[in-house]
């Protein structure tokens, strides 16, 4: 566990871009905890900065009950979130928070296409935004691709990427779009790590995050 730390904190200079970047920086930790062949824990924490560490965007915790439909490649899961978001009000410094209580539903499914792991999720969320309800709907396509092993084994690097769509109940319909690619590394079946750069874009604007990824299986 020492080792994967230090791996962890080896990361971390590639966030400490200066407070005045227009490059936000997200440190992401995903958990899942295996309880049965069919049972699974899922919790994860992300801690999402405008710019470097210290001007907070949001604090997400989530965590969710998941149930493996086959062995291994598809999973169903209910989960709740909360989040703690500080937004920039108008155009000065001053900040607003404001809380979100989530509870979600998904479902996951894998397919392995020669080398390349290909992963699909589906996600329906009912948001409590202070005294607000909403309904989001997210679609998400991710592919992880080795680079010096034929299949995600152990001590393996590989590239990531991932297109993520956002949809709400309103007329627009189409809330935000995420693309994201990056480098990882898979220690073991316990322990991965990844660095990446994702663009998301929302219906006026968009913006730049880096993102510094743990992943922990046990």
């Amino acid at each position: 566990m020492k080792k994967h730390l230090i791996i962890f904190l080896a990361l971390l200079p590639f966030s400490s871009f200066a407070q005045t970047s227009d490059l936000g920086d997200w440190l992401i930790y995903f958990g899942n905890k295996k309880v049965s062949e069919k049972i699974n824990l899922h919790h994860e924490v992300q801690y999402r900065n405008y710019n470097a560490i210290g001007d907070l965007e949001q604090l997400l915790l989530r965590t969710g009950v998941g149930y493996n439909l086959t062995e291994q490649n598809n999973n169903i899961l209910v989960g709740y979130g909360f989040i703690l978001g500080e937004n920039y009000s108008g155009e000065n410094d001053e900040k607003q928070a404001l809380s979100e209580h989530r509870i979600y539903q998904q479902f996951i499914t894998k397919q392995q296409i020669r080398r390349v792991t290909v992963q699909h999720r589906y996600r329906f969320e009912q948001r409590f935004i202070e005294n607000q309800f909403k309904m989001r709907f997210r679609y998400f396509l991710a592919i992880n691709v080795p680079l010096n092993n034929v299949v995600m084994e152990d001590k393996t690097a590989y590239l990531s990427a991932y297109n993520e769509l956002f949809f709400d109940g309103t007329d627009r319909a189409f809330d935000r779009d995420r693309v994201y690619g990056g480098v990882g590394y898979k220690l073991n079946n316990t322990f991965r790590c990844e660095v990446g750069y994702m663009n998301q874009l929302f219906v006026n604007s968009g913006r730049d995050q880096l993102n510094v990824i743990t992943f922990l299986s046990f």
